[in-house]
């Protein structure tokens, strides 16, 4: 932006502060920054501005980096953390500057090419965009169509910024850990949205020194170019000048545009990445991700969702009345009213049923989950609740009545969301405790008391028949009208709630939209196949408890690792292995309670229960791992069937995939020494070759030194269960010797303990405790040669 008026004090000021980027630390920048805005006029200020902004949040193409906020944290670097969120509190010197900026009406363009994508191509295409904010910003220069640009004041050009820098400087950090949740800019995220929606009471007042008065609301601009809206809304610059003179009529008023404006950025540069054209083609599995959220971008959605859940139940009661014609409500008041339907309901829906379709079947789905759970439960978010003891809580579990009209008017958001859960759950691998966890928390929210009942006699009012279907216009009733404001095209609310629930149906999914029954047959029978694939985890989690190694009565070659070793790497189905006991227990529980919630919400009795149990509990289930998935043999190999691929990924049956050649020329493991491994392979081929014979004499003999023999050189047969044929041409049935075992680090270190401790306290030289060790095995051996046949120990 060129600077104003050729004075050269700016571009001084200017170079000076980029000189200060290079030459000082970063909490001195901060604080010659704070100088700079208390000690220099606008006029000047004016002229770095931009820069600044820049330098906070980085470039919109990323060529600059910026302060990094997102990686900043109190922990790695307290001293550049704690300078920031001073800079940038709501009542730092950062907003000083953005209001004297302000108070002076400077303009700020805003490149059109880094907007939301509908926003993006509804501007490009000369058509008016739906939300209000931009009608007055748009500008189009003569000189062509690539300076397509916003012109911002100074507060909605910080925040544009502030909100994009979620979206644009994800692509550009790399090869830094962060912590999404206690990092700089999830905390000013924070601090904006409680000092400009506050709980309690207005937005307080700029503090900076303004001899002209209280900073101006922005004044309405018409648009440079000529624009096409959606609806016919006659004289949309009238009621936009209608509502900026109720602003500036009321002082309590003068600053609500703030917080509206706040609340419109955050909103659209989040969540306005998918119109609702572009969420029906996003149905086809073939459609490509034009933006792809990220699970802190999904965090932060989060936070939003429930502050403004707080911010709308902080309403008074006798200010949500609509029979109270004695209190006038204030603008504040007002926007609390409206902010959930109007701000930010249809785009949420949009953009929760985009992650319940693309998102990937992994734990990190929990954020888009817990997300949605937030939204559908408002209740949790009512100021006073926080008085109240938690010990109470669950006594006061049920939903109140008082809800219902929520749930009426967020009925998709219940009904459709959850339907699309409980397909991504039999997809899923419960045994998972993560995916077990998940599936616990959707249950037992939808279980809560009177909550099903709310959600069946909104779908009843959804499927009351009247004799006029609602028009495709009920869109333009339930969606933003096209004035300045959300606040001045908000609607009287609709008394019939039957109309009232179609209304807001048809305005989310079109009028060709087919519904299909939360309560009906069909997803009922979609519950009653979840609840088999419970009880199957839950038999899969209990046999791979039963897996786990007894810590009691360990055998003698357990002290010296010849115990059993997983050469072949087998594949478990999941991470349970991994988690330990206690999450295996977990889990179990996770999917007890999560049955009994299910059988809540649907009503399922213990009839139905018993036959599932009957049909998928029987004796055969415990021989049900040991056998193939369902597949279908070709000429190409072996495929899956959707079958098949079910029972793989909840680990109740898997291919055996093994080392079919011989032992001593398979990989070398990470708990082996190669060194070793190579040498004992040479070692026991140059024995098999010398004494291959003799071994195999001795083994055919009938008496004990035969049995002996045969337990230690031949191979017990391993139990193949695959549908391909072994190439292999190895016979495990020749005698032959393998010392390989030795190369284990754990026999080593044993071996190494056993020796110290044998030479430490019974002072025995090393031919000693090699004698009284070989004794020992010799014992053993012999032992397990007259309790078994052609078994070796190092292998068991």
């Amino acid at each position: 932006m060129s600077l104003p008026g050729g004075s050269p004090q700016p571009s001084y000021l200017l170079a000076s502060l980029k000189a200060d980027c290079v030459n000082k630390p970063f909490h001195q920048r901060c604080q010659d920054l704070i100088r700079v805005i208390e000690d220099f006029p606008a006029k000047e200020l004016h002229a770095i501005f931009p820069w600044l902004v820049e330098q906070v949040f980085g470039s919109l193409d990323g060529s600059i980096v910026g302060w990094n906020l997102r990686c900043l944290q109190e922990k790695t670097t307290p001293l550049e953390f704690h300078a920031a969120l001073f800079f940038l509190d709501p009542s730092g010197s950062m907003m000083k500057l953005v209001y004297k900026l302000q108070a002076e009406e400077y303009r700020y363009d805003f490149p059109v090419s880094f907007l939301p994508g509908p926003v993006r191509a509804s501007i490009q295409e000369r058509v008016l965009p739906e939300c209000p904010f931009y009608h007055n910003k748009i500008q189009f220069p003569s000189s062509g169509g690539l300076g397509l640009h916003l012109s911002l004041n100074a507060f909605e050009y910080f925040m544009f910024h502030f909100a994009i820098f979620l979206i644009i400087q994800r692509n550009f950090i790399t090869g830094q850990v962060c912590n999404y949740s206690d990092n700089a800019y999830y905390i000013l995220v924070e601090k904006y949205l409680n000092w400009f929606l506050p709980i309690e009471g207005n937005v307080p007042p700029p503090h900076f020194s303004n001899p002209g008065g209280a900073v101006p609301s922005p004044a309405p601009r018409s648009p440079s170019i000529s624009l096409t809206s959606y609806g016919n809304s006659p004289s949309l610059l009238k009621r936009h000048i209608s509502h900026q003179h109720l602003v500036n009529a009321d002082p309590a008023a003068q600053e609500i545009w703030r917080s509206e404006t706040l609340l419109q950025i955050f909103v659209e540069m989040w969540l306005h990445h998918y119109s609702l054209e572009m969420y029906h083609k996003m149905q086809s599995p073939h459609a490509k991700e034009s933006f792809q959220p990220t699970e802190e971008h999904v965090l932060l959605v989060r936070v939003l969702v429930k502050h403004l859940h707080a911010f709308a139940n902080s309403l008074r009661p006798e200010s949500s009345s609509s029979s109270a014609h004695s209190h006038t409500p204030s603008p504040m008041e007002e926007l609390k009213r409206v902010v959930i339907p109007r701000f930010i309901q249809p785009k949420l829906y949009i953009f929760l049923q985009h992650c319940f379709g693309h998102w990937p079947l992994d734990a990190s789905f929990r954020a888009v989950l817990e997300m949605w759970l937030s939204y559908v439960q408002p209740w949790r978010y009512v100021p006073e609740r926080s008085s109240s003891p938690i010990a109470n809580e669950p006594q006061n579990r049920a939903v109140s009545e008082k809800w219902a009209p929520f749930v009426q008017d967020n009925l998709l958001m219940y009904t459709k969301l959850f339907l699309r859960y409980l397909n991504r759950a039999t997809r899923s691998d419960l045994v998972s405790p993560k995916n077990a966890l998940m599936l616990f928390r959707v249950a037992k929210v939808f279980s809560q008391p009177n909550l099903p009942e709310m959600i069946l006699k909104g779908e009843q009012l959804l499927l009351e028949p009247e004799p006029v279907m609602p028009h495709r216009q009920h869109r333009l009733l339930m969606s933003p009208n096209l004035g300045g404001s959300f606040l001045s095209s908000w609607q009287p609310p609709i008394t019939d709630a039957s109309f009232k629930i179609k209304s807001h149906v048809y305005s989310l999914e079109g009028q060709d939209f087919q519904y299909t029954q939360m309560f009906g047959s069909e997803t009922r029978n979609l519950v009653l196949r979840l609840a088999q694939l419970i009880m199957q985890a839950k038999k899969t989690a209990k046999s791979i408890s039963d897996q786990y190694p007894d810590t009691g009565s360990p055998s003698l070659f357990s002290w010296f690792g010849l115990n059993a070793q997983d050469h072949n790497n087998t594949y478990t189905g999941n991470d349970l292995d991994e988690a330990g006991y206690d999450s295996i227990r977990k889990t179990d529980e996770h999917l007890d309670k999560a049955l009994e919630y299910l059988c809540q919400i649907f009503r399922l009795n213990s009839a139905q229960l018993n036959q599932l149990s009957v049909n998928f509990g029987n004796p055969q289930d415990e021989s049900q791992r040991n056998q193939l998935p369902d597949f279908i043999q070709s000429e190409n190999g072996v495929y899956l069937t959707s079958l098949g691929r079910q029972q793989v990924i909840n680990g109740l049956r898997k291919f055996d995939i093994q080392y079919q050649g011989d032992p001593e020329l398979q990989p070398i493991r990470s708990y082996e020494n190669a060194t070793l491994v190579r040498f004992l392979y040479q070692l026991s081929s140059f024995l098999n070759e010398r004494f291959g014979g003799t071994f195999a004499s001795l083994c055919r003999r009938q008496d004990f030194v035969g049995r002996f023999c045969s337990y230690h050189l031949i191979s017990r047969p391993v139990a193949r269960l695959s549908p391909m044929p072994s190439n292999s041409t190895y016979d495990p049935t020749v005698p032959r010797v393998s010392l390989r075992f030795f190369a284990n680090y754990r026999v080593l270190i044993y071996l190494v303990l056993f020796y110290f401790v044998c030479g430490s306290m019974f002072s025995m030289g090393p031919i000693s405790c090699t004698l009284f060790l070989l004794f020992v095995y010799v014992f053993y051996a012999a032992l397990m040669t007259l309790l078994t046949e052609h078994r070796r120990p190092h292998e068991d």
